[in-house]
């Protein structure tokens, strides 16, 4: 009896010593990350209310929303806008393509390194050097149209950057390449801490390639795949400025057939000499950028309650 009292009592101790332990850790915490989120905060912080505050003005006066109204009626933001759009088209090729090639890497054992190394090399290039790499590959007698006539597919040639048709789309082309590296990364490396029993059962019930990935390994990686849609969104939506200055020769040509609101931005502020539309546009594009996020981690508290749901 003796024993089994001290056992209890000291189970008790046990108990009340673990929040006062987690909650010792997380203010240890707090204390070490304060000084680096200050920094985050200030630099951030400063710039977005610097931003928004220069949208309300003109020559220093308050002018209320007029900003917003002249940059919302403008037909090259729009069109800016309506191109941010597009290429979010592209996140779901994407995140197919970026699951595709992590399954496949993690059934290839052999050389898995190498073609893991190869696959994400284009992630870490610096996306100028990409842009002009592919700026002269798609020229009208680039790299990729002298091969298609060697091959006798002259046909397929076309100028694909100078076509206001599909320069959208080549240009797309190039996104995907580079990004679609760090899906497979993040994927991949999801899939490998996965338990083997879970699909050495699969087998053994007589599951197929395809069925075995997409009933197990899709669901359990779905938080990654969700998270990779987010950071791709985002970079559709604020972070292609490079690309198409660079490729477009910072025009967004040919015509407006490339122009995107980074780029729109960019003109107003510096060519036009219009700091407060441009101030305008960021605070529109802010919020695009937010709102997607916000609707993005929705899907992503649905998609994780259905998980335990089932």
């Amino acid at each position: 009896m003796k024993l089994a009292s001290s056992k209890s009592v000291a189970a008790d101790v046990h108990i009340r010593q673990r929040p006062t332990l987690a909650g010792r850790s997380s203010r240890e915490a707090l204390f070490w990350i304060a000084p680096a989120a200050l920094v985050i905060l200030f630099i951030f912080g400063y710039s977005v209310v610097s931003v928004l505050i220069q949208s309300f003005r003109y020559d220093g006066d308050w002018v209320g929303f007029e900003n917003f109204a002249i940059v919302i009626t403008d037909p090259l933001f729009l069109t800016a806008l309506k191109h941010n759009g597009l290429l979010l088209l592209a996140v779901p090729v994407l995140i197919v393509l970026a699951f595709t090639l992590a399954i496949t890497l993690f059934e290839t054992r052999a050389g898995m390194r190498f073609y893991r190394s190869a696959i994400f090399l284009p992630y870490v290039l610096p996306i100028p050097v990409v842009a002009v790499v592919f700026g002269q590959i798609y020229q009208l007698h680039g790299a990729l149209n002298i091969f298609l006539k060697s091959v006798g597919l002259d046909s397929l040639a076309k100028d694909w950057l100078g076509d206001p048709q599909i320069a959208l789309g080549t240009m797309s082309s190039v996104i995907i390449w580079k990004e679609v590296g760090f899906g497979v990364i993040l994927m991949l490396a999801h899939i490998i801490s996965l338990p083997n029993e879970t699909y050495e059962a699969a087998r053994i019930d007589g599951a197929g390639f395809w069925r075995t990935h997409l009933s197990i390994t899709r669901p359990a990686i779905l938080n990654t795949i969700i998270f990779y849609g987010v950071i791709e969104a985002i970079t559709m939506v604020s972070w292609v400025f490079n690309y198409v200055y660079v490729m477009s020769n910072g025009l967004g040509g040919p015509g407006n057939a490339t122009m995107v609101s980074e780029l729109y931005i960019y003109r107003s502020a510096f060519q036009n000499k219009a700091p407060e539309l441009a101030a305008a546009a960021a605070v529109f594009l802010f919020i695009a950028t937010l709102v997607l996020m916000i609707a993005f981690f929705r899907i992503q508290r649905r998609s994780i309650a259905g998980t335990f749901n089932r």
